[in-house]
């Protein structure tokens, strides 16, 4: 045995040398030559001999298993012995340690043949193996580096999870170790980039840079077109929009300024603008463009109104009523299994969390008016103040939902909004309305109707564009759709107990 030759002088050629073997092995180095197998080859061929890369175990990397004592490429792969050669039954075999820095590149190069080493031979061994060994090591790194990365994604997507459950103080602890100062805001912005699945990678990185690696980048884990960004920083948005304009086939949503702890609000309302964007010219729009039907009700009616709603609710300790909350203002929005996969739980807990809300507040959330109108409570009710949730009512008159809809400014809006529609020969309008009625089923309403139900689904459709709202994937647009219909009459208040139910002469048409 002998100690491994480090450097060349006198001992052989340096690798960059004038020797043909020489200028090879440095095109192994190339960046389209990288591949430890093709160098084991090259080696096998070069010195006629047989050529195998173990690691540490002695599983094989690359050539072929060349029969050799299990303890001695240990003892090589520990680095208790640099190298080693000797002559045994007419083979002449030579090992040569690889990457021993780290445990988990260590690698042995073994090389047999029939004839003996001489110099040359030996000296295309001694540099194969320092090849190899930057090949090997060069591979760790990038492994370790995208190691790093995805630890760095799925600590990003934790952080947005515990937001969205309004649990903001550990998010808080969590994004202070790796991003200091990202959450050291009380409000910021969501935006939702959509792009085709194949590029979303590189529009991560894109938004990374883009905000300065000052925003909470997250691959959406419910939508695989998606990239969320919370930033609380304004200027993101404006980046955000120069970034898209430069990318076509790629839209951008973005909320209003909310609080950390709206943040499921805020996804919400990006996830709402995005519809939007893929009308707009710029491919980009803010939720804040578009008028909300909230803003136009009487504040204290809709608060007054949303605590008599959700007052079965307050008797839960905070977290679970927080819990609940969360999880309902996310799975009035998208399927059970998006929710599941946006909050880091199973679908079986969304379920049985949307099925806790629907027995406590005691009603059916299978009927697309009671959706929207608990909608409504939700969202109104992450505006509140502390003070104001679930009390103040005691004593006072339940407050209906249609009086929260009664007002001119709101019935305008929604005569203006299903308005859009009169002109369609098709009756659109007609088909919206029976299909809200029978909780979105085209068939029920293809029955109701005496059409198709494809005739139905185009002409839902063909609304969308129409009304700027997106209604076939239900969420916050298709509520603000019913609730222009509840505002005009064309729908009969829901069955919401604690509250005062609809008149029996209600209109309903369909």
């Amino acid at each position: 045995m002998a100690g491994r030759e480090r450097g060349t002088g006198r001992n052989g050629p340096a690798v960059g040398g004038d020797a043909p073997w020489a200028r090879e092995l440095l095109e192994h180095l190339r960046p389209a030559g990288r591949d430890v197998r093709r160098v084991a080859e090259w080696l096998a061929g070069a010195v006629n001999a047989a050529v195998g890369l173990r690691d540490a175990a002695g599983r094989l990397l690359a050539g072929e298993r060349v029969p050799v004592d299990a303890a001695l490429v240990a003892d090589l792969a520990s680095g208790r012995v640099a190298s080693a050669a000797w002559e045994d039954g007419g083979r002449h075999l030579r090992l040569v340690g690889v990457a021993r820095a780290y445990p988990e590149t260590a690698a042995v190069l073994v090389v047999s043949r029939e004839a003996p080493f001489d110099r040359r031979a030996a000296d295309i061994v001694t540099h194969t193996a320092q090849v190899l060994e930057l090949l090997v090591a060069g591979a760790e790194s990038a492994a370790a580096g995208q190691r790093l990365r995805r630890a760095a994604s799925d600590l990003r997507l934790a952080i947005l999870q515990l937001l969205m459950v309004e649990d903001t103080v550990s998010a808080r602890r969590v994004a202070a170790g790796l991003w200091p100062g990202l959450l050291d805001t009380d409000t910021a912005c969501v935006y939702v980039v959509e792009t085709d699945p194949a590029d979303r990678d590189g529009l991560a990185e894109e938004c990374l840079a883009a905000t300065g690696e000052r925003a909470l980048v997250v691959r959406c884990p419910a939508v695989d077109g998606h990239v969320i960004v919370l930033s609380p920083r304004e200027a993101a948005g404006d980046a955000l929009r120069d970034l898209v304009g430069r990318r076509p086939g790629v839209y951008l949503g973005g909320s209003a300024l909310q609080s950390l702890a709206r943040t499921a609000i805020a996804y919400g309302q990006a996830v709402s603008a995005l519809a939007i964007a893929r009308f707009r010219p710029g491919n980009a729009a803010v939720y804040a463009e578009r008028t909300r039907p909230e803003v136009l009700m009487d504040p204290a009616s809709l608060r007054d109104w949303t605590a008599q709603v959700l007052r079965p609710l307050d008797a839960l300790p905070h977290h679970t009523r927080a819990e609940l909350l969360a999880t309902a203002r996310l799975g009035l929005e998208f399927t059970a299994v998006s929710t599941a996969k946006i909050l880091g739980v199973s679908r079986n807990t969304v379920r049985a969390r949307m099925d806790r809300v629907e027995a406590l507040l005691g009603t059916d959330l299978s009927d697309l008016t009671v959706r929207a109108a608990v909608h409504l409570a939700l969202n109104a009710e992450a505006g509140l103040t502390p003070c104001a949730v679930g009390g103040g009512t005691a004593g006072r008159v339940p407050v209906r939902l249609a009086e929260l809809l009664a007002g001119r400014p709101l019935r305008t809006w929604a005569g203006d909004l299903l308005g859009r529609l009169d002109p369609d020969t098709r009756d659109l309008r007609g088909t919206l309305r029976t299909w809200i009625a029978v909780g979105g089923n085209a068939e029920r309403a293809a029955q109701r109707l005496g059409v198709h139900a494809q005739t139905v689904r185009e002409h839902v459709r063909s609304a969308e564009p129409v009304l700027e709202h997106e209604l076939l994937a239900g969420g916050s647009d298709l509520y603000e759709v019913v609730l222009a219909h509840l505002a005009v009459g064309d729908l009969a208040d829901p069955p919401l107990p604690g509250t005062k139910a609809g008149h029996p002469d209600s209109p309903v048409h369909g």
